[in-house]
């Protein structure tokens, strides 16, 4: 019992030579007034992240190197979870940037007993090119729709997901840690069922983390569409946790589709189409601040790989998994009236 730790910090690896260094240097450097555990789960890194790590654990024994057979990332998750010992339990990606109060302002907020999840805002910060216009898009309400945490925040504010974040290790056990079926959205889909159960989640603004978007569309392209494809699934099985924003991408995909059709059909759809490239232009046009108006003229061709990429892989989901039905129900009908108070208020 001398022996444990009062956090845990789990931490998904794979092939991330280029920044381990820096990144373990930044966790090490987390101000915390307790004792701490870094739990690296390397899912077959084909590059040096296994040989650094385990010369960094030679230097600190807080860090620990553990194999993760399956290579996926709620795999690492559980491994981590079962074989930590912190009362406390911290998810953090490698490639991700914290700022040095994270785990202290986070295991303040959760002892205070009335939240079960608590989280930064994720923060897009672009280094190459295409890196640097794909954070642009996620600067704007039209790149990150209803996920609130992908901006910035004067507040403490409930969300209804988190970002990476932390737990109590008796909230993630009772959960039973993160679902395998999920490669992608695993956050998410433990979220739904935090929130069912009568869970809060809320992020900080003190605990904002940035990360570096992707540097090409075509990798953009390929995360937003895994993206979609994971979010078909986990609002099928928590139709409660699909937002209204989350239609939109399919429609256009839909829509796209639909403009090739002759008569009223067609022109409906292009109708739908032209109004979500004037969208575009809007929110494009915006960002074209002095400095930034070469990357703002090519905002467009992110926005629509982002949006046709997520709602590609939203259909695509739908066919695999089944269509969200009951999510799509519940959008359908009106939003409650809230009862009227005594003497006819509302």
């Amino acid at each position: 019992m001398a022996d444990r730790a009062d956090v845990s910090v789990l931490v998904p690896v794979l092939d991330e030579a280029a920044a381990i260094r820096d990144t373990v240097a930044a966790m090490q450097g987390q101000r915390f007034d307790g004792r701490l555990e870094f739990v690296f789960l390397d899912g077959g890194s084909e590059d040096d992240t296994r040989e650094v790590l385990e010369e960094l654990a030679r230097s600190d024994p807080r860090i620990r190197v553990l194999d993760n057979p399956a290579r996926r990332v709620p795999h690492a998750l559980n491994l981590g979870l079962a074989r930590s010992t912190g009362e406390y339990v911290v998810r953090m990606d490698a490639h991700t940037h914290y700022p040095p109060d994270y785990i202290a302002l986070g295991v303040a907020r959760l002892q205070q007993g009335d939240v079960d999840w608590v989280s930064g805002p994720q923060l897009a910060v672009g280094e190459g090119p295409w890196s640097r216009r794909i954070a642009m898009a996620l600067q704007s309400r039209l790149g990150v729709g209803g996920a609130s945490f992908r901006l910035t925040t004067d507040r403490e504010i409930d969300v209804d997901t988190g970002f990476t974040g932390m737990w109590r290790r008796a909230t993630l056990e009772s959960h039973g840690g993160w679902d395998e079926g999920w490669p992608v959205n695993q956050d998410a889909e433990l979220a739904a069922r935090v929130r069912a159960s009568g869970g809060r989640i809320v992020c900080l603004p003190q605990m904002a983390a940035s990360y570096s978007p992707r540097e090409s569309l075509p990798a953009l392209a390929r995360q937003y569409y895994r993206y979609g494809m994971y979010r078909a699934k986990t609002s099928r099985r928590h139709p409660e946790s699909m937002r209204r924003s989350q239609v939109l991408p399919p429609a256009l995909v839909l829509s796209l589709a639909g403009s090739l059709l002759p008569g009223r059909a067609g022109r409906a759809a292009r109708a739908l189409v032209g109004l979500y490239a004037l969208a575009v232009l809007v929110a494009s046009a915006v960002q074209a601040k002095p400095g930034r108006r070469a990357d703002a003229a090519l905002l467009p061709a992110v926005f629509a790989t982002m949006h046709v990429a997520w709602g590609a892989g939203f259909i695509a989901g739908s066919r695999r998994f089944g269509p969200p039905a009951g999510a799509l129900a519940a959008m359908a009908r009106p939003p409650r009236r809230p009862p009227a108070r005594p003497g006819g208020g509302v």
